[in-house]
């Protein structure tokens, strides 16, 4: 399996990116964990809706709004992870700041793209 990836705002819907983005990752060989609004299924893997500390993620990659991240600023800087992909219409300069003062790499990209084109 290759890194672990967090997939915050994760959805069962198959209409939102968040979904698209946890086939995508499951396709590329990637470990998965996500929180989302409603708990469920995905993939047959678990959607939580707790903060919880998964071990050993490499990635949280981000499909929440910037005003709904607040509330995980402190919980994803003491996961540790080595980046944060802010996708498209979740961009957080405030919050980049802050990760980036803690060592933690913030990316605005797409994990799609990311993954289409081998440089997820």
């Amino acid at each position: 399996m290759g890194n672990k990836t967090l997939i915050i705002g994760a959805s069962s819907n198959s209409e939102r990116y968040s979904y698209k983005a946890a086939e995508k990752l499951l396709q590329h060989h990637h470990e998965i964990y996500m929180i989302g609004n409603r708990p469920g299924v995905l993939f047959n893997h678990e959607i939580i809706n707790e903060q919880m500390a998964f071990p050993d993620v490499d990635t949280v990659t981000m499909y929440v709004s910037a005003k709904n991240q607040k509330g995980y600023y402190d919980y994803i800087t003491g996961l540790k992870p080595r980046r944060v992909i802010f996708n498209p219409g979740t961009e957080n300069p405030e919050f980049a700041k802050h990760l980036e003062l803690h060592g933690i790499s913030a990316e605005e990209a797409c994990t799609l793209v990311l993954l289409a084109t081998e440089v997820y």
